[in-house]
C-alpha cells in the first residue's frame, strides 16, 4: 500500500469507564485488552517513578478519576453506563469527583429495579479492597438516602 492510501492515524485514545455515558464501543475482547494495556502500563510508570507498583505515582495523582476507574475496570468490575438521554442502563460502579478536594466518590448504580441498592454495599466493599491493594485510601460511608459509596483519597501525605 502506498504512502497516500495509507489509513490516517487513529485518533482514538484510551479512556477508562467512569460509569457515567455510553458502555465502551469495542468489542469486548478488545476492550479487555486495552484495559489490560493500560493497566499494566499504569503499573509500570509506578515502578519506573518510585520503584514500586505499592502506590499511586504523581501521574494517578494528576488523574485522579480516570486512575480510579482503570484500576476498577481493570479489576474487573462492571462500570454502570447510561443511555443517551441519560438513563441508567447496566449496574455496576461509577468514579466521580468526591464532595472534598482530593477525593473521588466510587457509587454502585443501576437501572430501576436493577436491584442495585440491594448489591451495592458487598460490590463497593469489593471496589474499596481493589484499591486500597493499590495503595490507595478507599473507606466505605452511607450517604444521603442511606446509600453507600466509597471514598477514595491518595495515600497520606501524597496530595
Amino acid at each position: 500500500m502506498a504512502a497516500a492510501d495509507s489509513p490516517p492515524p487513529s485518533t482514538d485514545r484510551f479512556t477508562p469507564a467512569h460509569g457515567d455515558g455510553l458502555p465502551p464501543s469495542e468489542p469486548p475482547g478488545q476492550r479487555a485488552a486495552a484495559v489490560r494495556t493500560a493497566f499494566e502500563g499504569l503499573l509500570q510508570i509506578r515502578r519506573i517513578t518510585q520503584g514500586s507498583d505499592a502506590a499511586p505515582a504523581p501521574w494517578e495523582l494528576r488523574q485522579f478519576l480516570n486512575a480510579v476507574a482503570l484500576a476498577l475496570e481493570a479489576a474487573p468490575l462492571p462500570p454502570s453506563a447510561t443511555d443517551p438521554k441519560g438513563h441508567r442502563t447496566t449496574t455496576g460502579y461509577r468514579v466521580r469527583a468526591g464532595d472534598e478536594p482530593h477525593t473521588a466518590a466510587v457509587e454502585w448504580l443501576g437501572p430501576p429495579g436493577s436491584g442495585a441498592a440491594e448489591e451495592e454495599r458487598d460490590q463497593l466493599a469489593r471496589c474499596a479492597e481493589v484499591l486500597t491493594t493499590l495503595g490507595w485510601d478507599a473507606l466505605p460511608y452511607r450517604g444521603p438516602r442511606r446509600r453507600w459509596f466509597v471514598e477514595v483519597r491518595p495515600p497520606h501525605g501524597t496530595t
